[in-house]
């Protein structure tokens, strides 16, 4: 879950993104200040809240994080709107420390690579990556399902040219780190680097 806001250009509304929507048509329900998104199968993929300043004080711009006491309140305004349903927030980090495993060419592209990189709690994704200077045993910068990166882009599972890939190997270009090398190529980290750990610029 995501909490994503920018007040000078959305406006003082607090986006909050559970599931890609896979760009299919979605139907808006709003009552009061408080809009739940659902996508055509009816899965709920978004909440909007708007006037939120007359509720919660918002640190920051992009994504946020949200308290639980905050929390706590965005889920009384969705009950006093209204809906039934509630917010769980997810307090894992979503752009880590990973560490490719395995790094196998892709079988169909000569520049693509298949990596097994191991993220937080022993769980590994299959990533697929097209940096020319991804190898097994490195450590590097994950972006994992769910994550928001500094330009807003989300990520999601997906495919690339016909194989599974859970997230995505990040540049320091992609994470906005102070002085990227415009060569592309993922961020390469030190060996000390504690796989899992929250990655901050």
């Amino acid at each position: 879950m995501i909490f994503a806001y920018n007040r000078a250009h959305v406006g003082d509304t607090l986006m909050v993104i559970i599931a890609d929507d896979k760009g299919t048509e979605n139907t808006v329900s709003r009552k009061w200040n408080v809009a739940q998104i659902k996508d055509e199968s009816g899965q709920i993929v978004a909440w909007n809240f708007f006037h939120i300043s007359d509720h919660l004080t918002i640190e920051g711009n992009g994504q946020v994080t949200i308290s639980e006491e905050q929390l706590a309140e965005l889920n009384r305004l969705i009950k006093e709107a209204g809906f039934e349903e509630t917010l769980e927030k997810d307090n894992q980090p979503k752009i880590v420390v990973g560490y490719v495993k395995t790094c196998e060419p892709h079988p169909d592209s000569d520049h693509l690579s298949v990596t097994e990189t191991e993220v937080d709690g022993g769980e590994v994704l299959q990533i697929v990556c097209g940096a020319p200077n991804i190898e097994a045993g490195q450590k590097v910068v994950v972006a994992k399902p769910g994550a928001m990166m500094p330009d807003g882009m989300m990520i999601w599972p997906g495919e690339l040219r016909g194989v599974k890939s859970d997230g995505m190997i990040c540049s320091a270009k992609e994470l906005h780190v102070p002085n990227a090398p415009e060569k592309k190529g993922i961020l390469v980290l030190p060996e000390d680097a504690i796989v899992g750990e929250a990655f901050k610029n």
